[in-house]
């Protein structure tokens, strides 16, 4: 997640975190909202006795220590651009344009809030989704020797000895495109999409939705149907070769960005991150397990799947490099695969 968030930091906010005086507040302030994100919050499902539960477990006390943790670091931030006119091209630059009046929005003018707020969903929703995606992408090709040695061979053949990774290589790697495809299929960082909330009374599939409620998309239960995929537990992305099916939205077989008016608007900037990333992984790593262990997946629906090859235990990778520098962050800690039927809240 240090890879994504020194990214993010870079293009959203136009800072290095090595040596910079906001690094320190960075760590404090992502691992706080992760974990509050996390949490069950009583009052989401019970709007008066839920405050009161979560006074008692704390978690009231713990979020307000997080708010004023990232507002701190967002007053900081935008204080480093005021401070320094060199500092033009990334967001917050932009976003005080528009709070100044210099970027038409026609009758809606941007406020100190709102710019806190869109820089809250650019910090949040881009280092944690891109630093799992990451994670599973490498633990599923660590499994499956065969599918390593194919995109393997594939990045080498492509890359080649260059130093500099285009747009056009990207194009060409075709496979590796389809093991993309099949780790936002097979574990999908969001198992339930962002809640929408019903505008007026709806009819869904014969049931009646009252206005204001919360309906939940299971994107896992979608993935994971055996009517619309088969093997649905297997990791084969050879199942998207000659198909049209997509991650944009438009397919609704898969949907990790989700669909529509509000579909993730940085899939650019997070799709180049994890192209990049993963590439230089496999380009300039020869990664294997430890040897002779079995490797179980177990999941919430108590399925597992086994398989004996070189494998890992505790996150112990052995791995000979083409460049000394050795990343060391990857490690199974996203969101545990979790099976739950579709429901209404």
């Amino acid at each position: 997640m240090k890879l994504s968030g020194s990214v993010i930091c870079r293009v959203g906010f136009g800072i290095s975190l090595d040596g910079s005086k906001l690094g320190n507040t960075y760590e404090e302030v992502i691992h706080g909202s992760m974990e509050v994100i996390g949490s069950f919050a009583a009052t989401d499902y019970f709007l008066v006795i839920g405050r009161i539960i979560d006074r008692i477990t704390g978690l009231h006390g713990k979020c307000e220590r997080v708010f004023k943790a990232m507002d701190t670091f967002f007053d900081q931030s935008i204080e480093h651009h005021l401070e320094n006119e060199n500092i033009k091209d990334d967001i917050i630059s932009l976003l005080l344009k528009m709070e100044r009046g210099e970027t038409g929005l026609g009758e809606f003018q941007l406020t100190r809030n709102h710019t806190k707020g869109i820089l809250l969903n650019v910090l949040l929703a881009g280092v944690d989704t891109t630093g799992h995606t990451i994670t599973w992408a490498m633990t599923h090709l660590i499994k499956n020797p065969r599918v390593m040695k194919k995109v393997q061979a594939e990045v080498r053949e492509v890359i080649k000895n260059k130093d500099d990774i285009t747009e056009e290589d990207i194009e060409r790697l075709d496979y590796l495109k389809m093991v993309i495809k099949e780790t936002f299929w097979i574990t999908p960082i969001g198992p339930l999409l962002i809640p929408r909330e019903v505008s007026k009374d709806i009819k869904i599939g014969g049931y009646d939705i009252p206005k204001k409620t919360w309906i939940h998309v299971n994107v896992w239960a979608i993935h994971r149907n055996p009517n619309v995929w088969k093997d649905p537990k297997v990791f084969i992305p050879e199942r998207f070769m000659d198909s049209q099916i997509d991650y944009k939205g438009l397919n609704f077989e898969l949907l990790p960005f989700g669909s529509g008016k509000r579909i993730c608007p940085s899939i650019g900037m997070g799709m180049a991150l994890v192209h990049l990333t993963l590439i230089n992984l496999l380009y300039r790593f020869d990664w294997k397990l430890t040897e002779g262990m079995n490797v179980v997946l177990r999941y919430r629906d108590n399925t597992t799947h086994k398989t004996t090859l070189e494998t890992h235990q505790a996150n112990t990778f052995n791995q000979s490099s083409k460049n000394p520098r050795f990343l060391q962050d990857l490690k199974n800690k996203a969101h545990s695969p979790i099976y739950l039927t579709q429901h209404l809240v």
